[in-house]
């Protein structure tokens, strides 16, 4: 298996994230020797984010009541 395969399997992440209130906060955090953000959304109830893991984003937060889907599960976020 080439590092590249190993990269892309790791990067491409694909992870859902579901309102349920008005106002949910999400922020991509950038990768780097400093944490940065460098992506906000503002969602409101009902509204769905589909959001991927890349080579710039290593972390989402999120603040809110939300679900988020992955592909370990679903988590309840708030």
């Amino acid at each position: 298996m080439s590092d590249n395969y190993k990269n892309d399997a790791a990067l491409g992440e694909y992870v859902t994230i579901v309102a349920e209130e008005d106002g949910v906060n999400i922020i991509g955090l950038k990768r780097g020797q400093d944490t940065k953000f460098h992506h906000t959304e503002k969602l409101d109830k009902g509204e769905v984010f589909l959001c991927q893991f890349t080579e710039n984003t290593s972390a989402i937060k999120i603040r809110g009541k939300a679900k988020v889907h992955t592909k370990m599960g679903v988590i309840q976020a708030g």
